[in-house]
């Protein structure tokens, strides 16, 4: 049996505290709850662990801290079987964390990330897994990250032969210079609006919103529509991915996390954009029917019984 090749992600941990509330406060304003979690997160991270879960061969490019919230992460990846070869340490930075406030009726989120010591990942601690990123399938990276270490990576992957997904999260400018290192771009539809200047609010204004990111230099367009799926554009192909359902929606927070994970999975075995992105598309749909970010990913089996039935 061959073995698997990697799947090498550059990205963020966080220490992920959520609130589930009946409404977001107005500055000033207290409110009580109804529940509280602590657990582990960042965009880079959960991707991780969601390929992890589907049965990928992953590692983690990041930096923690020496602290409890820098423990956590430790542990999630021993549990989780995730390379940890390249994931710093700093005596320097806290490891980061984020505040997530979930509408508890519709699930939907507000977060507010400080990344902290994943911050500080430097080019040159990129370098260091050179040999990693050339064993890989695909590399996948994030925008938690300070942006010249994003496109390093994306550079030394694209010049190594391997393929690149960049997941455009959270909403950003970027440099005109990364499109061309990006195989894949998966925004959803408010990052591709602040990518274009486009309004992005259904399936044609996505269409029109890839065709712009087409045109500043990447390769393959994803544009990712919550309940409506997936927008796919690249030089020969446009095409609608429909949602899959898995159930009711608990929770939206991993979502995007959970698309990305089971996207680069399906890459790196070998299947082409659009059984890539319905396999995505699964991921997600039964991410959101669970409370958490990491705790919602599921595993190949949920997955691969969710495709079954929605065949």
């Amino acid at each position: 049996m061959v073995d698997k090749k990697w799947i090498t992600v550059l990205g963020s941990f966080v220490a992920d505290l959520a609130f589930r509330t009946k409404k977001v406060p107005v500055w000033g304003e207290t409110i009580m709850g109804s529940d509280f979690r602590l657990g582990p997160g960042g965009k880079g991270s959960n991707q991780a662990v969601a390929a992890a879960r589907l049965g990928g061969r992953v590692s983690f490019i990041s930096k923690l801290g020496r602290d409890s919230f820098g423990d956590m992460a430790r542990r999630t990846y021993q549990e989780e079987g995730i390379d940890t070869r390249f994931v710093f340490e700093t005596t320097s930075h806290p490891t980061g964390a984020a505040a997530i406030i979930v509408d508890e009726v519709t699930g939907e989120n507000a977060i507010v990330v400080v990344p902290g010591a994943c911050y500080h990942v430097a080019p040159a601690e990129i370098l260091q897994a050179r040999a990693l990123i050339a064993e890989s399938a695909v590399m996948l990276t994030q925008l938690e990250l300070q942006i010249p270490a994003v496109e390093y990576g994306l550079e030394l992957a694209q010049d190594l032969g391997v393929r690149t997904i960049l997941n455009p999260a959270p909403a950003m400018e970027l440099p005109e210079s990364i499109f061309a290192f990006c195989d894949y771009l998966t925004p959803i539809e408010t990052e591709a609006a602040t990518l274009t200047g486009l309004s992005v609010t259904n399936i044609a204004e996505a269409e029109r919103a890839a065709g712009a990111l087409l045109a500043r230099g990447a390769r393959n367009i994803v544009v990712t529509l919550g309940a409506q799926g997936a927008l796919l554009k690249n030089a020969s192909l446009v095409k609608h991915v429909p949602a899959i359902d898995a159930g009711p929606v608990v929770e939206t927070t991993g979502a995007g996390d959970a698309f990305n994970g089971g996207f680069a999975v399906a890459l790196s075995e070998g299947l082409d954009i659009v059984a890539a992105t319905q396999f995505g598309c699964a991921v997600a749909g039964i991410s959101v029917t669970r409370h958490g970010t990491a705790p919602s990913m599921p595993t190949r089996m949920e997955v691969n019984a969710l495709l079954k039935t929605a065949c």
